[in-house]
C-alpha cells in the first residue's frame, strides 16, 4: 500500500530535466547578457598620452584626450556602442559655482567631440553635476552651509545646453536637485535640442560605494567648517523604497527619457519596484565599489572574478535593467565572446 502510494505521488514533471546540460539550460535560459545592454563609463583627463590607472579601480583608467579616441573605437569594435563621460577637472578651474563646467572649450566639450569624430555613431552620454567643478565638492551651490537648489539647476541646464551644443546624445544629470529635469528639458527645448535626450539619476541613493568614484575624479567633499561633509541632504537615504517612486515619476513628468537607480547591488528591490512603475528604460549603474571590492576579493583568490561578475551582472538585468553602466563592461564582452 505505501509503495502505491509514493508511486501515484511521485511527479509527473521533473525540473531538473531542464537543467541537464548546458544545452538545454542556454536554450531556456530568461535573462541574456549582450554588448548591448552596457553603458560604458569613461574618465577623462587633461594631458597627451595618458593611460593612468585609478587606483582603487583595478585595471580602470583615465584617459587624455588622444587616448580617449583610441578607447572610444576598441569599444566600438567589441559592441560597445554606448559611452557615459566624466571629466577630472584641475584644482586652479573649480570655484563654487561651476563656472568651467559652462567653458564651451571645456574638458567635457572636447571630450565629446572628440569622441564623435572618432566614432560618430557611438551614443555619447555626458555626466551632469557641479561636483567635478566644486572647489567644495558638491553637486551644488554653496551659500551659508547650505546647498542652493534652485541656483544649482540653472547651472545645470546651461552644462546641458553646452553638452548638447558639442555632440552630446543625452545628458544625465546625476545631482539629484529638486526640480532639475525640467530646468534642462525646459532650455533645450527653447535652444531647439528636441532630439536631446536625459538620462535622470533619479533614485540615487547616499551610499557608501562611491568612495573609488571620487578618487577618480577628485570630486569628494572637502572637510572645511560650514560646508556639509556628506551629499545627504540631497542624495536618497538608503532607507527609504517608496520614495525612489516619487523621485522617479516626477523626474519623467519633468521630461526624462531614462530613468536610473544607482547603486545596483543592494538596491536591486528599487530596480524592481521602478521598472514595474515606469513606462520608460531603467537605467542601473554598477558602482565603483560593487568594481572594486570584486577585483579586490578576487585578488585575494577569495572569490572567482568571472563567475560572480557574471552573476551580478545577470542579477541586475533580472531585476528589471534595460541599461547597465558598468566598469566590468569590457570584461564581461571579453568573457561572452
Amino acid at each position: 500500500m505505501r509503495t502505491k502510494l509514493i508511486y501515484n505521488m511521485y511527479p509527473l514533471r521533473r525540473n531538473r530535466r531542464l537543467r541537464s546540460s548546458e544545452v538545454i539550460r542556454s536554450l531556456i535560459r530568461e535573462t541574456i547578457i549582450s554588448p548591448n545592454d552596457f553603458l560604458v563609463p569613461l574618465f577623462v583627463v587633461e594631458g597627451k598620452s595618458i593611460k593612468e590607472e585609478i587606483t582603487s579601480m583595478p585595471n580602470y583608467y583615465r584617459f587624455s584626450l588622444d587616448l580617449l579616441a583610441s578607447e572610444v573605437k576598441e569599444l566600438w569594435a567589441m559592441g560597445l556602442k554606448s559611452v557615459l563621460l566624466f571629466v577630472k577637472v584641475p584644482d586652479n578651474l573649480k570655484d563654487n559655482v561651476g563656472s568651467e563646467a559652462l567653458n564651451p572649450k571645456g574638458l567635457m566639450q572636447r571630450a565629446i567631440k572628440t569622441v564623435k569624430d572618432s566614432c560618430p555613431e557611438m551614443l555619447v552620454m555626458t555626466d551632469v553635476a557641479l561636483d567635478p567643478y566644486s572647489s567644495f565638492g558638491h553637486d551644488g551651490i554653496i551659500s551659508e552651509g547650505k546647498i542652493i537648489n534652485d541656483d544649482t539647476n540653472g547651472v545645470l541646464a546651461e552644462m546641458s545646453l553646452s553638452h548638447a551644443m558639442a555632440g552630446a546624445d543625452f545628458v544625465a544629470p546625476s545631482d539629484m536637485m529638486d526640480g532639475r529635469i525640467f530646468e534642462i528639458r525646459s532650455l533645450l527645448e527653447d535652444e531647439g535640442f528636441h532630439d536631446t535626450g536625459i538620462m535622470s539619476y533619479s533614485a540615487k541613493y547616499a551610499s557608501a560605494f562611491y568612495g573609488p568614484f571620487r578618487d577618480a575624479l577628485d570630486s569628494a567633499p572637502v572637510d572645511q567648517q560650514n560646508i556639509p561633509k556628506d551629499k545627504k541632504t540631497y542624495q536618497m537615504d538608503f532607507a527609504n523604497r517608496d520614495e525612489a517612486i516619487k523621485e522617479t515619476l516626477m523626474d519623467i513628468q519633468e521630461g526624462a527619457d531614462i530613468v536610473m537607480v544607482k547603486p545596483g547591488l543592494s538596491y536591486l528591490d528599487i530596480v524592481r519596484d521602478v521598472r514595474n512603475a515606469v513606462d520608460v528604460p531603467v537605467a542601473v549603474y554598477q558602482v565603483s565599489g560593487e568594481y572594486a571590492m570584486l577585483k579586490a576579493a578576487a585578488e585575494k583568490g577569495w572569490l572567482d572574478h568571472d563567475a560572480v561578475m557574471m552573476e551580478q551582472l545577470v542579477s541586475i538585468k533580472r531585476a528589471g535593467a534595460h541599461i547597465i553602466a558598468s566598469y566590468f563592461s569590457k570584461d564581461v564582452v571579453k568573457l561572452i565572446s
